[in-house]
This record gives structure tokens, sequence and C-alpha cells, in this order.
């Protein structure tokens, strides 16, 4: 089966102010959907062509021939994790077992906030900052263009787009305030504690 774009898990307008139904038409209709129609015509009558997504970006990322397969497989996946993981039901807790390994790991859930905004504005160019966890452990890391958590065996519980395209309708070059607002009012918690213990991956 072709690889398809994944409805969104709300309303276009149900984030705004903070994230606008032309962001939305942009973002998800338009760079999303090329990613996957790119992916499908670079996958048409390959040996990989019906692998699961997530097996799918591991074969290609060690294999340079395929570095197209892989950057596209890669978004598409990305962005994924990023629809899945912001919420239209703003203030929700943290979860107790994600909130304790936050705090443990980084002080309290407004140093978590700080560190993973200044991750996401030390990133140069473009990219993503995630959340992991990796054999119990958490992590803030940032990854380069399509590159993702997948590829190290890390469990992404995050992830944030740092492409201008994710933020410039509604933000313009403002990665610091587009970075604050998701932590702050999109961020859904529930779904990043989810992951947690999650059997499959999104995109799978």
């Amino acid at each position: 089966m072709p690889h398809t774009l994944p409805e969104l898990p709300y309303a276009a307008d149900a984030l705004a102010p903070h994230l606008t139904p032309e962001s939305f038409a942009f973002h998800h209709g338009k760079h999303h959907a090329a990613y996957v129609t790119k992916l499908n015509e670079l996958l048409k009558g390959h040996p990989w062509e019906h692998l699961p997504l997530s097996q799918l970006i591991m074969r290609a990322h060690c294999a340079p021939e395929a570095r197209a397969i892989y950057n596209n497989a890669a978004q598409h996946w990305n962005h994924w994790q990023f629809w899945q993981g912001m919420t239209a039901r703003p203030g929700v807790a943290v979860p107790p077992a994600l909130e304790r390994l936050l705090v443990a790991s980084f002080g309290s859930i407004a140093a978590f906030k700080e560190q993973f905004v200044a991750a996401g504005l030390g990133q140069f160019g473009s990219g993503w900052v995630w959340l992991t966890e990796k054999d119990g452990a958490l992590a803030i890391i940032t990854t380069s263009n399509a590159d993702t958590p997948l590829t190290s065996g890390a469990r992404a519980l995050i992830g944030c787009d740092l492409w201008e395209h994710a933020y410039y309708i509604d933000y313009r070059n403002g990665r610091a305030t587009f970075l604050k607002t998701y932590v702050d009012h999109l961020l859904d918690w529930e779904e990043a504690a989810a992951r947690l213990t999650r059997l499959t991956i999104v995109g799978d």
C-alpha cells in the first residue's frame, strides 16, 4: 500500500490562535503532503515498497544510495509525531509517571521547558528538537534536516518541528516565541506519556 498523509487529530482551527488554519493548510496540506507524494514516487517498484514506515527509515538510513528515500520517509515520520504530539485541550496536567521522570532528569517541568526551548533555539538551520527516552533515561536532543531519533534506537516522546515552514506563517522568524508557545499551550503531555509504554510506533 502507498504511504498516505495522515489526517490531523484535531480540526485545522482547533489550535488557533497558537497555530492557524492557514499554517496547517501549508504545513500539513502542502509540505507534509509533498514528502508523502515524493516518497511514493521513489518507492514505486522498489523492493522496499511495502515496508512499514519505521523499517523503511532504518533500511534507507544505512544505504547512502537511498538518501532521497530516507529524507522523505523520515520527514513523513517526523511530521506524524509532531501532529499527534499536540492537543486542542489546553491545561492538561503532566501524567504522574512522566512528571517523575522529567523532574528526576531536569529538576522540574519548568526547567525541562526552558532546556527544550534553549535546545531548539540552538539548532542551526532546519531540523527538530526532541525529548527522547532510551534505556530508561530521558534526553533533549536536536536533529538536523530530516534526521530522526528512530535511527539511534531512542523513543521519541516529544518532537517539535524547527523548519521555518512550521512557524513562519504565524510567527515569522520568531522561533523562540513559537517554541515557548509550543511547550506552554500545544504540547500533549498525555500523548508524550503514552509513548513511554506504547508498543507500536506512531506512523506504522
